[in-house]
C-alpha cells in the first residue's frame, strides 16, 4: 500500500469490535478486510447505509475509497466501529467536518459494553428461581 495514496486514517471501536479504516481519493468503494463491503457485510442495507451516513451528510458520496481492517464482536459492533472510524478519518481530513459530524452523533463512542458475570448468578443479572419452599 502506498502511503502517498493514503488521505486518512481512524480507528473505531464499539464493545468488541476494533475497525482500522484507511481513506484514499476515489469512486466510493468500501472494502472490509478484502472483501468487499456488502459481501463482508452479508448484503445488509441497514448496515451499508449506517456506514455511508457520514459521507451523505457531508455530501461527499462516491469521493473516497474506505478500506477497512476489522476484527471482534459481530457484525453490529464492527458496523458502528466502521462508523465511528470514517466519522473521525474525516475529521483528519478536514477540520470544518467536524461541525457537522459532532451534532450527528457521529463522533461519539458508545461506551456500552457487556457487563461482568457475577458470583453466585448465571449471567451478569439472571440468578436461579426462587423459591420459598
Amino acid at each position: 500500500m502506498n502511503n502517498k495514496e493514503i488521505i486518512a486514517y481512524g480507528i473505531g471501536r464499539r464493545k468488541q469490535a476494533i475497525a482500522q479504516v484507511i481513506l484514499k481519493l476515489g469512486n466510493g468503494q468500501l472494502t472490509i478486510n478484502e472483501k468487499s463491503g456488502s459481501t463482508y457485510l452479508q448484503n445488509n442495507l441497514t448496515y451499508l447505509r449506517k456506514i455511508n451516513t457520514s459521507f451523505t451528510l457531508l455530501g461527499i458520496e462516491n469521493t473516497y475509497d474506505v478500506n477497512v481492517k476489522t476484527h471482534g464482536g459481530g457484525l453490529s459492533g464492527q458496523t458502528d466501529a466502521i462508523l465511528l472510524g470514517i466519522a473521525r478519518a474525516l475529521t483528519k481530513v478536514s477540520p470544518e467536518n467536524r461541525t457537522i459530524l459532532k451534532p450527528a452523533g457521529l463522533l461519539t463512542r458508545d461506551a456500552r459494553i457487556k457487563e461482568r458475570k457475577k458470583y453466585g448468578l448465571k449471567k451478569a443479572r439472571k440468578a436461579s428461581q426462587f423459591s420459598k419452599r
